[in-house]
């Protein structure tokens, strides 16, 4: 596939440039990349505070709620932030599409590799905490859960960073639809709590936001997002996530001609 072959051709320049996305990030700031990791440790921290303390949420599997609910905040997190940066990415990095020759297909995935520096650290606390209290993860669903993650994130920018180059106004809609995601996935709340609902709970499950989240988390808590009943789920994610690739290359392509004259 074209797209593939051109991330691969230039993964050294797309692996410099992505790093450097990270740094610039914060560069007016005194502590400069520290803010990257300090923020969104202190968002998770906050909700661990408000949820387990406050709300005194109960956790599941006789785990306490920052166990259960830290593995699926990270994967949010990174879901979240990945797909903002990159569906912002070739506005923001607009003198590549208009003065240099530089294949614009890859730009999503500079901001990507900026937003995974994050994630990544998101990831090591998630674990380090429930091994902190003898929750140890499954390695092979974690691995899974993240190589799905990005394929899905790859898949969802490919069409959003497109509609945004062209409408820039998508980029705040899109910031809206993503916190409605938020409170409509399971990251804060349980999908026990649709037990008496099964038809909201079954769209749930379909949905690749919760297949992610829910995935992650059971790889903590002793669950198997796929083989035995959640099979089907993970034969759905892969449907929607290689269709929504086809139409969003399909969008990509058609349009990435025009980018240079919008912008």
């Amino acid at each position: 596939m074209e797209f593939i072959k051109t991330i691969l051709k230039n993964r050294s320049i797309i692996w410099k440039l992505g790093k450097s996305d990270f740094k610039n990030r914060f560069a007016s700031t005194s502590l400069g990349s520290i803010w990257g990791f300090l923020q969104p440790f202190i968002f998770q921290m906050m909700y661990v505070f408000v949820f387990q303390y406050v709300f005194k949420s109960p956790g599941e599997a006789g785990a306490p709620y920052v166990v259960w609910f830290l593995p699926g905040m990270a994967i949010w997190q990174c879901l979240n932030d990945s797909i903002m940066s990159a569906s912002n990415s070739i506005r923001s990095y607009s003198y590549l599409v208009k003065k240099v020759i530089f294949p614009v297909d890859a730009i999503p995935i500079i901001s990507l590799i900026g937003s995974s520096f994050v994630s990544i650290f998101l990831f090591i606390i998630a674990t380090a905490v429930c091994i902190a209290f003898k929750f140890v993860p499954n390695v092979w669903i974690v691995l899974y859960i993240i190589f799905a993650t990005y394929a899905f994130i790859i898949a969802f920018t490919r069409l959003t960073s497109a509609i945004t180059t062209l409408v820039p106004d998508f980029s705040n809609l899109l910031g809206i639809l993503m916190q409605l995601f938020f409170w409509a996935t399971p990251v804060v709340w349980s999908l026990t709590r649709l037990a008496d609902h099964p038809t909201m709970l079954n769209i749930m499950q379909y949905m690749p936001f919760s297949y992610l989240v829910t995935g992650f988390r059971q790889a903590f808590m002793g669950g198997d997002i796929i083989t035995a009943n959640h099979g089907i789920y993970t034969i759905v994610f892969w449907v929607i996530t290689i269709l929504m690739f086809v139409w969003g290359n399909h969008v990509f392509n058609k349009n990435k001609k025009d980018f240079a004259d919008v912008l």
